[in-house]
């Protein structure tokens, strides 16, 4: 599954992290409520998939969904961790997600 967003092409979104890579990218976490979508976190690794399977605010996610979370990424090899960032800080700053911080 892929799909467009905030001009990045996306995996997933999958219902569990061990379908992401682990490549470097920026993820999305989602929760699925129904047909409602909502961003409950977005973030930057060096490691997609052991950065959100390890995840401190995993309970932050638990507390803002009642449906389902989901996972997914944009891959950006040959990006720095500063282009992740700021891929991060653009996302963050259009979804206004309720766990984490810019």
């Amino acid at each position: 599954m892929a799909f467009e967003m905030w001009g990045y092409q996306f995996e997933g979104a999958f219902s569990s992290a061990d379908m992401l890579k682990a490549s470097s990218g920026v993820y999305v976490i989602w929760c699925e409520e129904g047909k409602n979508w909502k961003v409950l976190d977005v973030g930057e690794a060096g490691d997609v998939k052991a950065r959100v399977t390890n995840h401190d605010r995993a309970d932050c996610w638990r507390s803002n969904c009642s449906g389902t979370i989901r996972y997914s990424a944009t891959y950006t090899s040959g990006m720095t961790e500063e282009q992740r960032r700021q891929i991060e800080q653009s996302i963050r700053s259009q979804a206004n997600p309720p766990c984490g911080e810019v």
